[in-house]
């Protein structure tokens, strides 16, 4: 007596396929989605976009409370002669 086929049916175990089936859907898809969807890029590039932008330099920071008017005219140029030592150079009008 065979207890799973009910009358001679496929029993139960017929509703296993579908599961089967979406589970080799839903793998490919997830395979595809991580290989094809980066196109050329590799990971390490993924990585360097999410970091967020980078750091602005000490000169642009200087600039910056200068400009919002944390510092004076005569501390942003004592300044900005020790930042030109380390980071370049820059002539009287700001300029490079």
């Amino acid at each position: 007596m065979n207890t799973l086929a009910f009358d001679g049916g496929p029993g139960p175990w017929v509703l296993l396929f579908p599961l089967v089936w979406a589970a080799v859907v839903i793998t490919v898809v997830t395979v595809l989605r991580r290989t094809v969807g980066r196109g050329r890029r590799g990971p390490w590039q993924v990585r360097a976009e999410r970091s967020g932008p980078p750091e602005p330099s000490p000169i642009t920071l200087l600039g910056r409370r200068f400009a919002a008017g944390e510092i004076d005219e005569d501390e942003y140029w004592r300044r900005l002669s020790v930042l030109d030592e380390q980071f370049g150079t820059h002539g009287p009008g700001g300029a490079a």
